[in-house]
């Protein structure tokens, strides 16, 4: 059978689901003109990139009390860190030995570390824990979306539908591993894609493709393959990220040695290419230490934990000076998360049983430098039953992170989380922007500062006749505003220049022009955004 002919009776390529070389997503095609300018989320040049740590980590062994240690020894001496080789944060907090790296940016103001996080009535099975925590759930309450699916989904109107397009041409979650995330499940479907391996991902660089078997029917498969990877308009606007990053930092270790840091290698490539993906999500397993946390021979600062916390430590240490190094340290905030900590008392396999709180930490250049939070309260004596009590609902972190960093306003926040939490202050505040002022003489400052968010807000009046009021704030740089019709043709631009830092107002006069729908575009930068206008008659 003809290769053509073998594509027309299987399955139409330009609409076949992709799980091919590592990528698992749809292949829409390119909408029309005016679908791109509308249905996009406002763009954000910011990034959140979060580590699961699966299996549980022992919170009480990466951050470490110091001013405890005789309860410590007394709840876990079969495996404690000796105190004179803990990693020393504050005069009562410190580190595990391993984590050399975090300790670094620590001391470089670059690690917020939340002490203390988990949630009410907390689940210790790995399965149901997860689940918890992608959907941000209760413990009694079943989610069929995620925490960062209802965000994105709040952010991109109708997605799938329409994308990619000009204003969101890129994916806008991906995940390393072999299947999405259930944190990216949208209402109504999956809003990232996943990358399976690092291999994978060298493999869509380089043109190959997973090796099939040497049959007439594996030849076949390698070619839909081939036809797939280059109908992909998300697996292009990949490659082109990619290839505009030529090297990265020595910091990383020897591919294949540390699987945390190939992914964060990845991650680092695609966002300093220019990806406009707004987050990433990587991870790490082995966590679930029943037995051989630590080594009986070498001593408790080695052993499986260990290993791990060494990875995870030298990984973002390798990250963050990857992304400095490309200069856009400033747009990536990390985190990390796992499903639930250990217990307090260790066992006699030397390795310590499901629990409940651990710290969380966070790392970039934006975040609050320091520990929110108290060190947890050791009992003395301790039993095998003990947990680590709750400071903080893992909730919390969330709501901080999208409220601080990706700017989500509080209707919205309480929308995706599904009722209200407080923020803590984990990352570096954004400055106010005054509301608009609408004046119909044409562009005018208002308010004093330098607002660094650009935004450009609905007409007013909406529906208009025959005139309307445009504003929009910049942050200082040039800025373009045009108008376009229905099918996509330029009407007028509104501004061209640099009207400076603050709040200003334009008059789009559309009496010449039929009734209609219309799309006002704003571009600044790498900033865009559009609002839909109705002119009645």
């Amino acid at each position: 059978m003809k290769r053509r002919d073998f594509i027309r009776k299987s399955v139409p390529v330009a609409v076949l689901p992709l799980f091919l070389g590592g990528f698992n997503f749809r292949a829409y095609g390119r909408s029309k003109v005016i679908e791109s300018l509308i249905g996009a989320g406002e763009p954000s040049d910011r990034v959140l990139v979060l580590i699961q740590l699966n299996g549980g980590s022992d919170g009480l062994n990466m951050v470490i009390p110091r001013d405890q240690y005789p309860a410590l020894m007394n709840a876990r001496g079969n495996i404690a860190i000796p105190e004179n080789k803990v990693l020393p944060l504050t005069d009562a907090t410190g580190l595990h030995p391993a984590m050399t790296g975090l300790h670094n940016l620590y001391n470089a103001g670059r690690v917020s570390i939340v002490q203390g996080v988990t949630y009410p009535n907390p689940n210790k099975s790995h399965f149901r824990g997860t689940d918890i925590w992608l959907t941000a759930s209760d413990s009694d309450q079943t989610l069929n979306t995620g925490w960062m699916g209802r965000y994105l989904d709040g952010e991109y109107d109708g997605f799938p539908e329409g994308y990619p397009n000009e204003v969101a041409p890129d994916p806008l979650a991906i995940q390393i591993g072999s299947v999405v995330s259930t944190g990216l499940q949208g209402p109504l479907g999956s809003m990232g894609m996943a990358i399976t391996s690092p291999t994978s991902f060298y493999q869509l660089l380089t043109g190959g493709v997973d090796t099939a078997p040497d049959t007439p029917a594996g030849h076949e498969l390698t070619f839909i393959r081939q036809v797939a990877q280059q109908t992909s308009v998300y697996a292009g606007q990949i490659k082109n990220a990619a290839a505009k990053v030529t090297s990265q930092s020595p910091l990383y270790p020897t591919a294949g040695t540390n699987k945390l840091a190939d992914q964060l290698k990845i991650v680092s490539q695609l966002i300093s290419g220019g990806l406009r993906t707004r987050i990433y999500i990587v991870n790490l397993g082995g966590f679930d230490t029943h037995s051989g946390q630590v080594d009986e021979v070498l001593g408790t600062e080695y052993g499986d934990h260990a290993d791990l916390l060494g990875k995870l430590s030298e990984a973002i240490l390798a990250f963050q000076e990857d992304l400095r190094m490309h200069k856009v340290d400033d747009r990536v905030v990390g985190m990390t998360f796992s499903e639930f900590g250990r217990r307090i008392k260790s066992n006699a396999s030397f390795g310590t049983d499901h629990g409940t709180a651990a710290p969380m930490i966070l790392f970039g250049k934006a975040v609050n430098h320091g520990i929110v939070g108290a060190n947890p309260v050791i009992p003395d004596p301790v039993s095998s039953a003990d947990n680590l009590p709750m400071q903080f609902d893992f909730r919390q972190v969330y709501a901080s992170v999208l409220r601080q960093w990706f700017g989500v306003p509080q209707s919205e926040l309480d929308a995706v989380l599904l009722r209200s939490f407080a923020t803590l202050p984990l990352v570096g505040p954004l400055p106010s922007v005054r509301p608009p002022t609408v004046n119909e003489e044409g562009p005018v400052a208002a308010g004093a500062g330098v607002p660094d968010r650009m935004s450009l807000n609905q007409n007013y009046p909406n529906p208009f006749n025959p005139s309307t009021t445009i504003s929009f704030t910049s942050a200082g740089g040039p800025v373009n505003i045009r108008v376009y019709d229905s099918i996509g043709r330029e009407i007028v631009t509104l501004v061209d220049g640099v009207p400076g830092a603050g709040t200003f107002s334009v008059v789009f006069d559309a009496s010449s022009l039929p009734a209609g729908v219309y799309y006002c575009r704003m571009r600044s930068g790498g900033f865009q955004q559009v609002r839909t206008m109705n002119l009645v008659r």
